[in-house]
Formats: structure tokens, C-alpha cells, sequence
């Protein structure tokens, strides 16, 4: 564009505002002035207002101190149950061994890992219901670091995980398990709800 494109385009500029201040005094000039090139200017006061993008990170903190705790307890459950029925249900030579007797039931425990196991998985306990439900949103919130765009996702990814334990368990998990996954959904319909989302459950 040379001096005098630009010349013109700034007595267009200039015309339109003073034009638009003189007929409207008691208002504000919102809309730009365009002229013939195609060049936009915007009367004297306005700025572009970038619009902000919400950016999401997980929270690596939170995600290695749920993991860090759920492998502790779950080590020192796997060595209480051990205890507990090595010698009854022979030698564990695989994982799905180990899973298959405890599915089976026909094991017996003594009164001392009875009381623990029933502590642990009680209203209050690590593996109840209330608390175990928590952790998993904790931990999808956590891993998407708030991002409501991603709840189907982590919902989907629950149920998938929920899906693949009943099959390593042999059929349908036990009572507590049916009634974390419920409490599970609830959470998560809560979220979504919370955050503007239809969840698909």
C-alpha cells in the first residue's frame, strides 16, 4: 500500500468516527469502520479482547500420592489374605491362582484377619465404599486436571476397568464392589451435572 492508500484510509477512518460521534452523542461507537480495501479500524476506546483458553494440567502431586497409597494398602491387604490362606489353597503360581481362590471363597481366615479385613472395608474404612469411590474421582479429576471435557472419558474409563476386573474375577464381583460402582456413577453424574455436562452412563 503506498503513502497515499493509507492517506485515504485514515481520512475514511477518521470521517466515519467524527460522522458517528456527531449523530450519536449519547452512545458509544461499538462497531468498527470498514472501508473500500477491506482494511478494518475500530472507532478510538475499543481493544481486541483475546479470548481466554482454560488450559488443564494434571495435578502430578495428587495422582503419585493416590497411586503411593493404593499400592501400600493394597500390598499389605494382599499380605494379610496370603497369610491367611497359604497352606489352605496350595501353591499361587500365577495372579489368576491367586484371584480364582479368593473368588471361590473356600479358604477360612482367622478371627484377627477377619476383624481387619471387615475394618477395612467398612462405611469408614480404606476399602469401602464411601472412601474407595472418593479416590477414584480424585484420581480422574486429578489426571485431567479438571478438564469437564473430559468426563465421558474418565467415566468410560472406570467402567472399562470395573468390566476387566469382573473378568479376571470370574463373574460378577462381590456385593461392595457393585455398590462402589454405583456410588462411582453418582460422583461422576454429580461432576458432570456440577460442570454443565450430560453425562452418557
Amino acid at each position: 500500500m503506498n503513502v497515499n492508500g493509507i492517506t485515504s484510509a485514515a481520512q475514511n477512518a477518521y470521517t466515519y468516527t467524527a460522522e458517528a460521534t456527531n449523530t450519536k452523542k449519547e452512545k458509544k461507537v461499538t462497531e468498527p469502520a470498514v472501508n473500500e480495501s477491506g482494511v478494518i479500524y475500530e472507532a478510538s476506546g475499543e481493544k481486541n479482547k483475546a479470548v481466554e483458553k482454560k488450559t488443564y494440567s494434571p495435578n502430578t502431586e495428587l495422582i503419585a500420592k493416590l497411586k503411593s497409597d493404593a499400592e501400600a494398602r493394597a500390598i499389605q491387604l494382599r499380605n494379610l489374605v496370603e497369610k491367611a490362606i497359604l497352606g489352605q489353597a496350595g501353591v499361587f503360581s500365577s495372579e489368576e491362582d491367586y484371584i480364582r481362590i479368593l473368588s471361590s471363597g473356600k479358604f477360612t481366615v482367622d478371627e484377627a484377619t477377619r476383624a481387619q479385613a471387615q475394618k477395612d472395608i467398612s462405611e469408614d474404612g480404606f476399602w469401602g465404599v464411601k472412601q474407595t469411590s472418593d479416590r477414584i474421582l480424585q484420581f480422574a479429576t486429578a489426571i485431567t486436571g479438571g478438564d469437564p471435557g473430559k468426563i465421558q472419558e474418565m467415566y468410560d474409563a472406570f467402567k472399562k476397568g470395573f468390566d476387566q476386573a469382573k473378568k479376571a474375577w470370574g463373574g460378577e464381583l462381590p456385593e461392595i464392589s457393585g455398590k462402589t460402582f454405583d456410588a462411582v456413577t453418582e460422583k461422576f453424574k454429580k461432576l458432570a451435572e456440577d460442570n454443565g455436562v450430560t453425562l452418557d452412563y
